[in-house]
């Protein structure tokens, strides 16, 4: 929140390295402890070997088959949580024996329920609401719904805590549970104390930027933290006298890098796959196995383990003596299978050569992530050529400085790395469109829509462009098919009711208007109770298309013969547009009544009905949003029906010297008919005429005031 934004980029990059020095060694640090002696590896091998080729397989198939890749993200996304809780409850309850205590049965359980509940609390904050991120599916609940459940849950992990310190402090001491305490606090901060923040404020945090940032850097530095002290004692437990922390902590760099950096740019060279996809295929999946394998290596159940992260160490169990002999009889294998890979020097050039490719990771980074930025953009595609993200912020760069052919290409090629990516393809097909490359964009989500057949806002903006470039059946069959993928894809029914008026086949258009008008009150319905700042920037334009909607099924109803609810809809429409301001809208409303009724004979209902489009354009026009033409029509329509029905001609004549003084500025048919039909009405008035227009005002007064017995 503090951050100043020409500081973002710095910051971006310094907590990516992070990644080097925290995050990729705390994996490394479960490899190392599963797989670094013989012993180990067949201790644990349904998990070093058989759940390993399991998470490679899957690797393999995520990248062949994209669509399971979100389950897959998912999963990570929402374990990583419990995962890191896991080890706080571990460490808390090593440090509580380290302290001398025994928990009983059932501070053991209040304390395991406290951070079940913590978990389960932010896990809540994860599923409401819609997640914005593809990756990442979510249940979509209410917030309504889980905001008691996690104000309730935060309020048991307090109870939860005290139940179980309060009988540990009395027995031992607040001074030996002081290290205990500490991990019930950092329990709370990592959890409780952010969501309870998010409530406050109304903030919410999207998961991949809290599960894998921050925390994971937290974690990670535990992890290493603890893991560093069991090698160290595991080392001089079997007499490994040369055992350092500066070789052990490099040798977890190394391997870290190893684990993430080099498959995702091989995968991306030698397939030309999208490497921010593979990227994040590995992080899931060794993420995943990494849980796993974790879950069944740290049991302090387990005697080995228990004898060194909470016993003297001065003696070990006979096991640990053991390890060295297979760790022995291990190096023998290696040795005879390649003296190459254990020289001193193949191990310092592999050091080496990882340490260069983490640099050059960070390299290409830093400059895919400086956002506007054209020649770093340009330096970080050039380092690997097959990223969508890289391409894609170079076309946001190329937008800026009013590049669109740019903008284009750098899209395309996107797109060419990574064709899965719905929000990518739609970026490229607006980035065309607004260069004017109506073929290319309608061939673009041709192609687009052979990946993506039920997209339904991809078919709505294909059937725009086929409409637009002269195939209308096309454009309603992709419509119809927009309303399969997604009946209440409004817009859909929108342009397929303005396709059938097109062809005058009203009840069908009627169909389609009453459908998109229920469609768009649903949506209304859920954007209200969000009453998010989207929705109110939307809000305006929508309803002025929902009125006009309106007005054009009361249309269609009068083409059927359907008077009663064409008048009802046509007031309907009036009311609505009077409510939100929109007085030319009413206007227009009132003026279709006006015809209405004329033809059902009502001329005293027609009349009134033109004399309230008037005054509601008078009230646009001093509003200063009106309509010239739409107030210009409805005096003509005006004069028109007074001359219909026996009116004054002056006050006809008036009625068209006010049309064609509000078209004086536009051209076309509209002006040469009002003009063509003033002259008629001027040169029967004679010499009268001049008279008329110079008592202009007063004529237009008298003839909005006329009252109904006048008809």
């Amino acid at each position: 929140m503090w951050m100043a934004p020409q500081t973002t980029h710095f910051w971006v990059v310094a907590f990516y390295s992070l990644a080097l020095i925290f995050n990729y060694p705390h994996f490394m640090a479960t490899v190392y402890r599963a797989y670094h002696t013989r012993e180990d590896f067949e201790k644990y091998k349904f998990f070093t070997l058989h759940l390993t080729l399991l998470v490679v397989l899957t690797g393999v198939l995520l990248h062949l088959s994209q669509e399971l890749f979100p389950w897959v993200f998912t999963l990570y996304i929402c374990w990583s949580p419990w995962h890191y809780s896991g080890q706080n409850f571990g460490l808390l309850m090593m440090f509580v024996r380290r302290a001398g205590a025994q928990a009983t049965i059932w501070e053991r359980r209040w304390l395991r329920a406290a951070f079940v509940a913590s978990y389960l609390m932010l896990l809540a904050s994860f599923e409401t609401g819609g997640s914005s991120d593809p990756l990442i599916l979510s249940l979509n609940l209410p917030a309504k719904f889980t905001l008691l459940a996690r104000v309730a849950l935060g309020g048991a992990f307090g109870i939860f805590t005290l139940l179980a310190f309060d009988g540990l402090i009395r027995r031992h001491g607040f001074r030996a549970m002081i290290a205990p305490l500490t991990l019930a606090l950092t329990q709370f901060l990592w959890f409780v104390l952010p969501t309870l923040l998010e409530l406050r404020s109304n903030y919410h945090v999207p998961q991949t930027r809290y599960s894998s940032g921050i925390l994971a850097v937290l974690h990670s530095a535990q992890y290493i933290w603890v893991t560093s002290y069991y090698q160290r004692r595991e080392a001089r437990a079997v007499g490994e006298s040369g055992w350092r922390m500066a070789r052990y902590f490099v040798t977890l760099i190394a391997g870290g890098i190893a684990l993430f950096i080099p498959g995702p740019w091989l995968v991306s060279y030698a397939f030309h796959y999208d490497f921010t996809t593979s990227f994040l295929i590995f992080m899931a999946l060794v993420n995943i196995h990494h849980f796993m394998l974790d879950g069944a290596l740290w049991k302090l159940r387990d005697s080995r383990i228990a004898s060194l992260l909470v016993g003297s160490g001065a003696k070990e169990p006979s096991a640990m003596a053991g390890s060295a002999g297979d760790a022995g009889v291990a190096r023998a294998i290696w040795a005879r299978a390649g003296r190459l890979f254990a020289t001193p020097a193949f191990r310092i050039g592999a050091v080496a050569v990882l340490f260069l490719w983490g640099g050059l990771d960070q390299v290409h980074f830093a400059l895919g992530t400086d956002e506007g930025n054209l020649s770093a953009l340009a330096g970080a595609s050039r380092l690997n050529p097959y990223d969508s993200m890289t391409e894609e912020r170079i076309a946001r760069a190329e937008s800026l400085v009013g590049n669109k052919s740019d903008a284009v290409a750098a899209l395309t090629r996107a797109v060419e790395i990574n064709p899965h990516r719905v929000a990518l393809q739609e970026a490229c097909a607006r980035a065309m469109i607004e260069d004017g490359r109506y073929e290319d964009a309608y061939a673009h989500y041709r192609k687009m829509l052979a990946i993506f057949p039920n997209d339904a806002d991809a078919l709505v903006n294909y059937g725009l462009l086929a409409a637009r470039l002269g195939h209308p059946e096309e454009a309603m069959d992709s419509w119809q098919q927009a309303l399969s993928a997604n009946p209440q894809q409004a817009t859909a029914y929108l342009y397929l009711a303005e396709a059938f008026d097109q062809r005058a086949e009203f009840a069908s258009a009627a169909r389609n208007w009453r459908a998109y008008l229920n469609a768009a009150a649903s949506q209304a319905g859920d954007d209200g109770a969000s009453a998010s700042a989207e929705a109110s920037r939307d809000a305006a334009p929508r309803v002025s298309t929902t009125i006009s909607a309106r007005i054009q099924l009361a249309d269609d109803e009068a083409h059927l013969n359907q008077p009663a609810p064409a008048q009802t809809d046509y007031q309907l429409a009036a009311s609505a547009a009077e409510r939100a301001g929109y007085a030319s809208l009413a206007s227009l409303a009132f003026a279709h009544v006006a015809d209405l009724q004329e033809k059902l004979n009502d001329t005293r209902g027609a009349a009134a009905a033109y004399q309230r489009a008037l005054a509601l354009d008078a009230r646009a026009d001093a509003a200063k949003s009106g309509d010239a033409r739409n107030e210009a029509t409805d005096w003509f329509n005006y004069g028109q029906f007074l001359r219909r029905r026996g009116q004054p001609e002056d006050l006809v004549y008036a009625c068209l010297l006010r049309a064609e003084e509000l078209l004086a500025n536009s051209t076309g048919k509209d002006l040469e008919t009002v003009h063509s039909e003033r002259l008629q009405v001027e040169v029967r008035l004679g010499k009268k005429a001049a008279a008329d227009q110079k008592d202009a005002s007063n004529l237009l007064a008298r003839a909005a005031a006329l009252p109904p017995r006048s008809f």
